[in-house]
């Protein structure tokens, strides 16, 4: 049975276009960081850390490409990663992209690329290539929203407004009382309850 190959998947394109890996890389590195501030505190000998967010997670791997055998030049092929880089002329920015193999399924971008050639034809074309890149995780606000613990009634909570949705629904969910509406309004900022928008972010207070 073959191996299954590895996919970039590029979601900013009016069909999904994927690029298939030449080889699957040997290994894949996937790193999550936080970042904290240090509090000062006069007359203490060290810092209080105090946790500020979460840094998206990093997949880094090898791409290897080989046109030997074809002695096609083999910047044919890794010019469609490379590519991955450039800004969108839609959305300004560069393209959303998905890396999948097997059971790895990574939203994400483009963070780097770099470039290593080390076989040449007679005319000084590469044929042999390294692609050192660094995927930077692109999760969905709502999915960040899911991941956070907020469930106790006593602690403020973060989420979504989907298509449809009132402050009174919200509320009833919230409290078991559609009346309370008004806190979430006064916590999110809303001026009119009656424009809530689809992808808003609501700041749910504790109950009182």
């Amino acid at each position: 049975m073959p191996l299954t190959k590895a996919l970039i998947i590029n979601t900013d394109t009016p069909v999904p276009l994927s690029i298939p890996v030449m080889f699957n890389p040997p290994e894949y590195r996937i790193s999550k960081t936080n970042q904290f501030a240090e509090v000062g505190i006069p007359g203490l000998g060290s810092s209080l850390l105090q946790f500020v967010r979460g840094n998206s997670e990093t997949l880094n791997t090898d791409l290897f490409f080989d046109t030997t055998d074809t002695g096609i030049d083999v910047r044919t092929f890794t010019e469609a990663v490379v590519a991955l880089t450039s800004i969108n002329a839609t959305t300004h920015a560069p393209p959303r992209l998905i890396f999948v193999w097997g059971s790895l399924i990574f939203p994400c971008v483009m963070e780097s690329v770099t470039q290593q050639f080390d076989y040449f034809n007679s005319l000084g074309q590469p044929l042999r290539a390294k692609l050192t890149v660094a995927l930077k995780g692109n999760d969905t606000l709502e999915d960040l929203l899911s991941s956070i613990p907020l469930e106790s009634a006593d602690r403020t909570k973060g989420r979504v407004a989907k298509a449809g949705e009132t402050l009174q629904a919200i509320a009833a969910q919230e409290y078991d009382d559609p009346r309370k509406w008004r806190l979430i309004a006064e916590a999110s900022g809303i001026d009119n309850p009656l424009r809530l928008r689809p992808g808003f972010l609501v700041t749910v207070p504790p109950g009182k």
